[in-house]
């Protein structure tokens, strides 16, 4: 399977974040890229360089000013005092219920605040180009899906980091800057695909996939994740979350108690394939997160190497030309393995 990746992710190193009130090492790391890299290359899989510019999808799946924040955070945050280009900016402040988000603050912290839901995104010098490389490799690879009535790829897989699913029209949250999955879903259906599913199999669910494409039909959301009544992103993810307006009934939420065995997390992805054959969409994108992996330090589910083969495989029998986009996982050791299991096993090796 073609595999998109760039060595640009590495410009993204954070040092630290804050994890149940403590300063640690950043769970989310550029080794996590470079474990698959390796997994990869040493299986024989074909890597290349995304080509495809995404900005143009990006004004479609993002706020405008939420980008042009983005793409000069690192830059006004160094030049508000000397020193800062060694310190990470986090915000302090949040415009919840009764405050108002339409006005845009001047201080930097603010605005911060303003586009992050929560403080778990670290800032960076390399954080934009690192992101933005993500989302011109999900562009890429749906440039290459045998969609519209081209030629083309049944499958493309974007190694790429940091992940995107949290990211909202407006916000960062969750290690989460620009939303490749939702790059990947607009960029399908400008391509010519007419309907395209989503589908989340991260141990968290993808609240900012589900924000952006909530309101419309032509994207059908599917989702099976930790129960946010206990775990995050907390504040989406519900069953009874199913779509608004013209997107009534279009958006599938199948959360599950944490610690739940494979075999029911099976039965919730069967109940997941079953909705996706039936929207028969042109496309799927799957937001590949492999924190559901028994040993991931953060997360509470118990899928074993051998487990991600059988998702794969399961994936591969829907028949429809597919978009992988790595999100979370962070046993980083042993993400190399299962990314390649879910790969193969899609590919009946």
């Amino acid at each position: 399977m073609i595999t998109f990746f760039n060595d640009s992710h590495q410009a993204h190193a954070p040092e630290f974040e804050f994890f149940r009130g403590e300063r640690v090492p950043c769970f989310e790391t550029p080794a996590r890229a470079e474990y698959v890299k390796s997994s990869l290359t040493s299986r024989g899989h074909v890597l290349r360089s995304p080509q495809m510019d995404s900005r143009t999808v990006l004004a479609r799946v993002h706020a405008p000013r939420y980008l042009a924040f983005l793409e000069h955070a690192w830059r006004d945050w160094v030049a508000l005092e000397a020193g800062n280009d060694q310190r990470q900016p986090f915000p302090s402040v949040w415009p919840v219920r009764t405050l108002r988000s339409d006005v845009e603050p001047v201080n930097f912290i603010a605005r911060l605040g303003l586009y992050s839901m929560d403080n778990g995104s670290p800032l960076a010098a390399g954080t934009w180009t690192a992101a933005k490389a993500g989302a011109d490799a999900a562009a890429s690879a749906a440039a290459l899906l045998a969609v519209g009535g081209r030629r083309g790829e049944q499958a493309v897989f974007c190694c790429s980091r940091p992940p995107g699913h949290h990211a909202g029209p407006d916000f960062m949250g969750g290690y989460c800057f620009l939303n490749n999955a939702a790059v990947a879903a607009q960029a399908l259906r400008d391509g010519g695909a007419a309907r395209v599913a989503v589908l989340d199999v991260d141990y968290h669910h993808g609240n900012g996939t589900q924000s952006i494409f909530y309101d419309r039909a032509d994207v059908l959301f599917v989702s099976l994740h930790g129960d946010p009544l206990t775990e995050y992103p907390f504040y989406l993810g519900h069953a009874d979350e199913t779509g608004a307006g013209e997107g009534a009934g279009f958006n599938l939420n199948l959360p599950l108690p944490a610690g739940c065995t494979a075999a029911r997390w099976f039965d919730a992805l069967e109940q997941a394939c079953l909705r996706i054959a039936a929207f028969k969409g042109d496309a799927l994108v799957v937001s590949l997160g492999l924190d559901t992996f028994a040993e991931d330090p953060i997360s509470k589910f118990a899928l074993q190497a051998s487990d991600f083969s059988r998702l794969g495989e399961r994936l591969g029998r829907l028949g429809l030309p597919t978009v992988f986009v790595l999100e979370g996982g962070y046993a980083a050791t042993a993400l190399g393995t299962n990314a390649v299991n879910v790969i193969e096993g899609f590919e009946g090796i």
